[in-house]
């Protein structure tokens, strides 16, 4: 696994390949988020910007739902809507290599360092969303890293749709609290 997480970091094709064809890394591409969530969340607690519970255990069980679910939902555009005479996947394969493809998100562990820790969160959301691009497009057999990024795009938006009330009737819910209160 720990060598699939390098390859993935280093946007390797074959890496992204291997793991599409692999049945069995599923629960492989689980760990990552797990892992990348939990790093996350400790940076996070450490910066004073949430409970531990909150930052670790819950934003590790979001990010695991989150990425369920975007998974899902780039699996659909992907495959349907923005599909090529090539295209052929299912959502393990999608699920697989957007996993791994979390793995830059390791970096966010160093985001409460006072001054430049947001420069570790900005270079991790960049070297994530590059291996978001390797990712969809070598899983949904693209040609095209443009194509690949449309469905990311489109992708998003389903899922800002999806997520933004859940969001908010959870902040309704909780009081309206901020996470550090």
């Amino acid at each position: 696994m720990l060598d699939r997480m390098i390859g993935a970091a280093r946007l390797s094709v074959e890496t992204f390949e291997e793991v599409e064809h692999d049945r069995s890394a599923t629960i492989q591409a689980l760990v990552v988020v797990i892992i990348v969530a939990a790093f996350s969340g400790v940076g996070t607690y450490l910066s004073g910007d949430a409970s531990l519970l909150d930052a670790v255990i819950l934003g590790a069980a979001r990010g695991v739902v989150v990425w369920a679910i975007w998974a899902l939902v780039t699996w659909v555009i992907g495959a349907t809507i923005l599909k090529t005479p090539d295209t052929e996947a299912d959502w393990g394969q999608l699920a697989r290599c957007t996993g791994f493809a979390q793995t830059p998100g390791l970096l966010n562990i160093l985001i409460f360092i006072p001054f430049v820790g947001w420069a570790f969160g900005l270079v991790s959301f960049v070297w994530q969303f590059v291996a978001m691009l390797v990712a969809v497009r070598q899983s949904l057999d693209y040609k095209s890293t443009w194509r690949a990024f449309f469905v990311i795009l489109i992708s998003f938006i389903v899922a800002m749709i999806i997520f933004l009330p859940v969001a908010i009737i959870l902040f309704i819910l909780g009081g309206g609290d901020t996470p550090a209160s």
